[in-house]
């Protein structure tokens, strides 16, 4: 394949009742275990109040929000051209929404689905992660990093990184953010306290989706062009692994218990793997072209866009197996869990 056509196709720019009465004890206790016994959706029982997944559909201009306790769509947002990237505070209530054809960050209000802002951003902001006072957003298109201050929504800063920065995660201690930069097979590091990069890192070719391992001591990279995900010792900062995964894999997610996601969108599989990087199951089959790849905060699912199909497939977690597919949308992309 020439390098002009795998780098379109590795690197395109993309571009979720109890009647009143009286009742005797007896008969509080029987409603009571009614209710608890009552048939659910095997993918949303095990879930605290008000779990939500926000997945951005670049087909359509929207954001879709899934509730997990009801098992289905529950609102439609619209936002800019082309959303692809979804990042959560650290509150879960405000989502932010990379739209790359507007050069705009939507910010959603998680529990009225309004749009509270649009900021205004570089050149086709892929990726979102955000800490508690800021937001970090790739700019595909401009080599740079957008540093959104969360309490005004106000852009405040913009941070030079590799060719084609892609996707950015946040270390669990806020004192790091990781850029992939798809154009130079290298993530860059940035330090949070001074706004600065700290280090590059090699990886492999086309590197997209990036994720840390729940303490922090891990990093997990996706390269798209490579077939392979890159560990990196986030101590010493430097890849320690390369393991073999499916076709163009894109998406990474890292449960609470420390497995890894990878959605290979060539592929339609996900690959899960132990915190060394080591396949720990056979790829899971899912729908066309697997791109998002997000975890739940209670290690009992893991959700999965499928770019190609419309849908979002569900994974359990601790067994690795697809639970269900449910329509989310045109051509959805990122993908965030929030509660």
């Amino acid at each position: 394949m020439e390098f002009a056509a795998e780098l379109k196709l590795y690197s395109r720019w993309f571009g979720s009742t109890i009647r009143r009465a009286r009742l005797t004890r007896i008969g509080v206790i029987a409603v009571m275990l009614a209710f608890l016994l009552s048939p659910a959706p095997v993918f949303a029982t095990r879930y605290p109040p008000r779990v939500q997944v926000f997945v951005a559909n670049s087909g359509a201009d929207v954001t879709a929000v899934y509730d997990t306790r009801l098992g289905e769509v529950v609102a439609s947002v619209p936002v800019g051209h082309s959303p692809v990237g979804v990042g959560v505070s650290d509150s879960g209530d405000l989502v932010y929404v990379t739209n790359e054809l507007s050069d705009t960050v939507s910010v959603i209000d998680a529990r009225t689905y309004k749009v509270v802002a649009t900021v205004p951003v570089g050149e086709h902001p892929f990726g979102v992660a955000v800490t508690p006072t800021h937001a970090y957003v790739t700019n595909f298109g401009s080599d740079t990093v957008t540093v959104i201050d969360v309490r005004t929504n106000t852009p405040v800063l913009e941070i030079p990184v590799g060719r084609f920065p892609h996707t950015p995660v946040v270390s669990p201690d806020g004192k790091r953010v990781y850029v992939t930069n798809n154009g130079a097979q290298s993530v860059t590091v940035i330090d949070t306290k001074s706004q600065k990069p700290i280090a590059t890192i090699p990886v492999g070719r086309f590197p997209a989706g990036i994720d840390t391992s729940p303490n922090g001591d891990r990093v997990y990279v996706a390269n798209t062009g490579s077939d392979t995900v890159t560990v990196i010792d986030a101590r010493d900062l430097d890849p320690i692994r390369s393991t073999a995964v499916g076709k163009s894999p894109m998406g990474v997610s890292v449960t609470p218990h420390g497995r890894v996601y990878v959605a290979n969108a060539g592929s339609d599989t996900v690959s899960v793997l132990d915190r060394s990087g080591g396949p720990v199951v056979p790829a899971v089959p899912v729908a066309q072209q697997p791109e998002g790849s997000a975890a739940s905060p209670d290690d009992s699912f893991v959700y999965v866009t499928n770019t190609a199909a419309g849908l979002m497939s569900i994974i359990d977690a601790g067994t690795g197996k697809l639970v269900a597919a449910v329509p989310i949308g045109r051509e959805p992309e990122g993908v965030a869990v929030t509660s």
